[in-house]
């Protein structure tokens, strides 16, 4: 009968270990995928319209250094990236002075339409982003988060 109790409670402590192991393991795997996952794709059914973002390593550093939602307010937001749009826009207009590698196309954003919380959130975030890992600057405000 110790044997069997003996037994049964080295079961349970070796059990118990390794289900600590794979909770780590979870948290590991899908930060990586979100490292892999270089597309983020954020629509707004009520406006139609939608964000297509593809950018090695953004997902990633959205889920892990950004601000969390709800950190600014959608005023903010949009204030924000309608001057950093203006600025993005006027660069890609002038490819002899700007790297065209960066500034591909135009950016579509109505300062009088309503996109919603998330697409200003996930538009904001890229503007800061791109600042920080492309070492550049659109506009009179330093980018940090």
């Amino acid at each position: 009968m110790k044997k069997l109790i003996y037994i049964l409670l080295v079961s349970v402590f070796i059990f118990n270990c390794n289900t600590s192991k794979n909770t780590a393991s979870k948290k590991d795997e899908r930060l990586e995928s979100l490292k892999q996952n270089d597309t983020v794709k954020i629509v707004n059914e009520e406006v139609e319209y939608e964000i297509i973002i593809i950018e090695p390593g953004f997902n990633f550093w959205l889920a892990s250094r950004a601000q969390p939602r709800g950190f600014y307010s959608q005023s903010f937001l949009e204030n924000r990236n309608f001057q950093y749009v203006i600025e993005w826009n006027q660069r890609v207009l002038q490819p002899q002075r700007f790297n065209t590698n960066l500034y591909e196309l135009q950016i579509d954003y109505q300062q009088n339409i309503d996109y919603g919380y998330e697409v200003n959130y996930v538009l904001y975030n890229y503007f800061i982003y791109f600042q920080l890992t492309y070492n550049q600057r659109l506009g009179p405000f330093v980018p940090r988060i």
